[in-house]
């Protein structure tokens, strides 16, 4: 039956976009006799993400609960549609089965593995050959961050740029589905600092995988934030719609007022 032009045409309403992050995570840690509380809650609808703000605020703590190498005492964590954490109802995804990649700030390379080895790491089992298909995966990761003449060397015989590079691969071996740097250029020089930012945004944009990086840096905020969290002792103090702001806003007027409010936050004193 065809129905007339005329007749009314019942309007449907379009599905809520998928979040990209949402984290609402609650931790106490304890270390050298002192407390921390950890209370990050955010959602971000990008997917470039950054957490910003002084060390010792947080962020990397946030880091590792996305990644699973912390569990938060309570709280909800879902990627892309994907619950991740869920401590009401009992879920905890391993580290292992979140396919997260993660970068840490000192690379954590294997030493007495080569860089092909390195990146292979994440692509196989425990002690097993690796197949053709892992092979054509290295070997293209390997192109990609300028690496393949560097294969056969170790950690200690490559700069830290290559390191950097190396660890970044390894990360992007397996797929995943979200890549996490936690301070990834705090060790280079600044020149190459800024080499490594162009070339991390030319792997992103190759990918085209969801990254949350943690920062206290303005120029990585500047060159990869589209949303912007930011972080004072322990908790989230705003969410920020960088990318928008940006348009009639210098990075200052948007970074310093977060920095002051982060510095004179006061910590919730740990239980």
């Amino acid at each position: 039956m065809f129905l007339p032009d005329t007749y009314p045409k019942t309007r449907v309403k379009p599905e809520p976009a998928i979040a990209t992050l949402v984290c609402g995570v609650s931790a106490r840690v304890s270390g050298g006799g002192a407390g921390f509380h950890l209370d990050a809650h955010f959602r971000a609808d990008t997917r470039r993400i950054a957490l910003f703000g002084p060390s010792g605020s947080g962020k990397s703590l946030t880091l590792m609960a996305l990644a699973g190498l912390l569990r938060p005492d309570t709280g909800r964590i879902k990627v892309r549609g994907r619950v991740f954490l869920d401590t009401a109802a009992k879920v905890d995804v391993p580290a292992r089965k979140r396919n997260v990649g993660l970068v840490f700030q000192d690379y954590a390379l294997f030493p007495h593995l080569t860089v092909r080895q390195n990146v292979s790491f994440g692509l196989k089992p425990f002690l097993a050959p690796l197949g053709p298909a892992g092979r054509a995966r290295v070997d293209e990761l390997l192109e990609l961050c300028g690496l393949s003449a560097l294969a056969d060397r170790r950690p200690s015989q490559i700069s830290g740029g290559q390191r950097q590079r190396t660890a970044l691969a390894r990360a992007l071996a397996p797929e995943p589905d979200l890549l996490l740097l936690d301070e990834p250029f705090t060790a280079l020089d600044q020149p190459l600092r800024e080499r490594m930012r162009a070339e991390l945004s030319r792997i992103l944009e190759r990918f085209d995988m969801p990254m949350v990086m943690v920062s206290h840096d303005l120029e990585d905020v500047e060159h990869f934030a589209q949303t912007l969290v930011a972080f004072g002792r322990g908790r989230v103090l705003d969410v920020v719609d960088y990318e928008a702001r940006r348009r009639t806003e210098s990075a200052r007027q948007i970074l310093d007022p977060l920095f002051l409010m982060a510095q004179t936050e006061p910590q919730e004193p740990s239980k």
